[in-house]
Order: C-alpha cells, then structure tokens, then sequence
C-alpha cells in the first residue's frame, strides 16, 4: 500500500497507533470508501492515501470542533495560537481559566492542551502538563501541522454521532478501520467520553450484522473475552510493538524521565482474507 501523502496525526493521543502503523498497513486491502467511525487521533487515516470518499467519525464534540477548525480555518487556527510559547503557567491558564466563547476559541484551547499535555490526556482530571522541546512539537512548528493538515481534510467528510447509524450507512464494500478503547482499561483516566462495556457488546453486534456487506479492521486489548466475542470474525491476529513515552515532567517527584520504552500487544480482527 502506498502511503505517498502520509503524515503525522496533528494530534498527541493516547492509544493512537502510531507505532503499529507498518504492522497495520500488511493487512489493509484495496479500498475506495474509507470510514473510521471511532477516529481519535486518526493516526492511521494521516498515514495512508486519501480514499475517493473518507467518514471521520467521533462521539467527542471537543475533538471533531477541532477537525472542523484545522479542516475549515487553519489561518485563524494560528492566528490564535501565535506567539503562545510552550510553559507550564499558560498551560495550567487553559485548564484551569480560560472560558471559551465561540467555536474557534474551544479549538484553541484544546489544541493548546494537547499538544502540551502528557499523551495528550485530555480528560481534565488527569490532563498534566507534559511538554519538553526535546520531545515536543514546538509551537513554531505548530502551523506547519496545522496547515497540512487541513490539506489532508480537504475532502473529508466529518461527523460527530454514535458509531452504530454511521456504520449502518457505509456502502456496500466499505473498509472500516476501527479502534475503540481496551475492553479492559481505565479509559474514564483518558478521555473525555466514556465507551462503556454495554458499548463494546453494541459494536461486535452492529459489526456482524454487516459482516457480508463491509469489510471492517478492528484492533483491541489481547484477551480471551475479546477473541471469544469475535469467534465469528475471518482472521484475528496476535501482534506486538514497541513504543516509547516521553515524559517531560513527573508529576510526584517532579523530575525528567526520558523515553520508556513499553511493547504493544493487541489483537488485530478482521472480516476478510487479508494477503499477510
């Protein structure tokens, strides 16, 4: 698969597969309609070719308001966010002060927060300050990411729903690239919309129900419940990588740690006969 176009995903985001993107890309077929229904960072949609016709989907109003933004007004984007540097006190501002008045302003903020938080948590309980230059985006770069982008969006169609109708009006023939939160995890430290466990049984129904019509990639924590619940799927494959965390600023002892390394274990699922 060709990846001509591929960028980073404009966001920090915590259980985004930027790592396991390569081991991703062995399984994803021809495709012309390209739908991610629980998009997140969209680590995998910014790394692969634009599709004739892409759905981003995401229950997080916050998160698709700042789609919306880079997508429909990146200048005023960084317009806003020009000459703001990087520091602890305006990070803890945002947080903790700053009342947004309109759309642009609630991008802004959020923008300003993620890219200087700890993986970008953007859960305001655990949303810490994280930035280092070392290991940072560093705001004059900012714009760049900014820009390309909104040229990777051009095109693209932006939803905020729950992801039952949006997968319920994929054509026949659709690839869905999805990837919820661990079955298994304290996900309510991490966002901000919660995908209970009465969720994850909503989404394997609404998937085999369409099994015959689309094609959907699923990923997921590696546990026995998980492959007993998609006994039905083609293909579930076992698959490992190694990432690293950067944490520029420990919150207890208040000291650098550079660069834990961890290993990624998940379970990759799908509904066809890939060629790997």
């Amino acid at each position: 698969m060709t990846k001509n176009n591929a960028i980073n995903s404009p966001f920090r985001y915590a259980g985004g597969k930027f790592y396991a993107r390569k081991l991703i890309f062995e399984h994803i077929p021809p495709h012309e309609y390209y739908c991610e229904p629980l998009v997140g960072g969209g680590s995998i949609f910014f790394a692969k070719d634009k599709s004739k016709i892409t759905i981003l989907n995401d229950l997080d109003k916050d998160l698709m308001n700042v789609y919306r933004t880079i997508k429909n007004h990146p200048e005023e984007l960084i317009s806003f966010l020009d000459k703001k540097p990087a520091s602890k006190e305006l990070h803890g501002y945002y947080k903790n002060e700053f009342k947004p008045t309109n759309s642009l302003e609630r991008a802004g903020r959020w923008y300003y927060l993620n890219r200087t938080s700890y993986s970008g948590i953007m859960n305001m309980q655990n949303c810490y300050w994280g930035y280092g230059d070392k290991y940072s985006m560093r705001p004059e770069n900012w714009p760049r990411n900014i820009r390309r982008t909104s040229l990777k969006l051009k095109g693209v169609k932006l939803l905020c729903k729950d992801f039952e109708p949006v997968i319920e009006s994929c054509p026949d023939g659709a690839l869905l690239f999805i990837d919820p939160p661990y079955f298994n995890a304290d996900q309510d430290k991490f966002y901000s919309r919660i995908f209970a466990r009465e969720d994850h049984y909503r989404l394997n129904k609404i998937l085999k129900k369409h099994r015959r019509r689309l094609k959907f990639f699923l990923t997921y924590d590696n546990i026995d419940e998980i492959k007993s619940m998609y006994d039905w799927a083609e293909e579930i494959h076992d698959r490992e990588w190694n990432y690293c965390i950067n944490r520029t600023d420990d919150q207890k002892n208040h000291v650098v740690r550079k660069g834990e390394r961890y290993k990624g274990k998940e379970l990759f699922i799908l509904n066809y006969k890939s060629e790997t």
